[in-house]
């Protein structure tokens, strides 16, 4: 039983019927890392690239028993979080990475689709904040998550951006990475935030094109890296990664 032996990542999510984002991306991702994958299903959903038109989230109990399958039949060294549907599969996540707090979590906080269709309620991002963030290793919001995040409007300028983060830091949060990529000028800076620590910076050039499911590449890299290194190396290369892959996105379109 080698297969046991080999360090995984354990996606859990949900799907993407278009294969645009979701767990498709998140396999695709680590599985070019060299990073073998596992999974747990927290909804299915109907959707193309333009649209999501439906939604059925997975019962908080069969989320959780997926979970704790993946981790008894493998070597689970990060666990990897987009979609989550509902509060209750929120805190179903969150008991379960109590249970295993030696293994880092990396929370990509899907709050909406790029259509615009709201992905998590209220009361659901309530209980992430609350149940589920301060468990993870690393939470990767862009401008538009932090800022419902911190019931605020999107911050204006980088300042803002790491004032916010601050906010969710000093309530119990480990380490923030917020994207830039919906931010403008000619250079997409992420920074990483930890408590009582300097700001680190990601910056590389902004590209003119747009490719869904980079929220999820970014994440997934970020946690079949940091089966190997630190955090800090993990970040550097998950924005590598995806830099290259918008890179060749935007050869293929010329």
């Amino acid at each position: 039983m080698a297969l046991r032996r080999e360090p995984h990542v354990l996606v859990v999510g949900g799907s993407d019927s278009s294969g645009g984002a979701g767990i498709a991306r998140d396999i695709e991702t680590i599985s070019s890392i060299g990073v073998r994958t596992c999974l747990t299903v927290t909804a299915l959903t109907v959707q193309t690239h333009e649209a999501v038109m439906e939604i059925h989230p997975s019962q908080p109990d069969l989320v959780a028993n997926q979970m704790r399958a993946a981790l008894q039949a493998n070597k689970v060294a990060a666990i990897k979080i987009g979609m989550l549907a509902t509060a209750e599969v929120v805190v179903a996540v969150a008991a379960v990475l109590r249970e295993n707090p030696q293994v880092p979590a990396v929370l990509d906080p899907v709050l909406a689709s790029t259509s615009g269709r709201a992905l998590l309620d209220a009361r659901a991002i309530a209980a992430m904040k609350r149940d589920l963030m301060p468990l993870c290793r690393l939470v990767t919001p862009n401008l538009i998550e932090l800022a419902h995040l911190v019931g605020l409007e999107p911050a204006v300028d980088e300042d803002g951006a790491v004032w916010q983060g601050q906010e969710l830091l000093v309530a119990g949060m480990q380490a923030l990475l917020i994207k830039g990529g919906h931010a403008s000028g000619l250079r997409s800076t992420d920074i990483l935030l930890r408590l009582d620590q300097e700001p680190i910076r990601f910056d590389m050039p902004r590209l003119a094109v747009s490719m869904r499911g980079t929220g999820c590449m970014l994440a997934s890299a970020i946690a079949a890296h940091l089966a190997k290194t630190s955090i800090e190396g993990s970040v550097r290369e998950g924005k590598l990664f995806v830099f290259e892959k918008l890179q060749k996105n935007a050869v293929g379109r010329n």
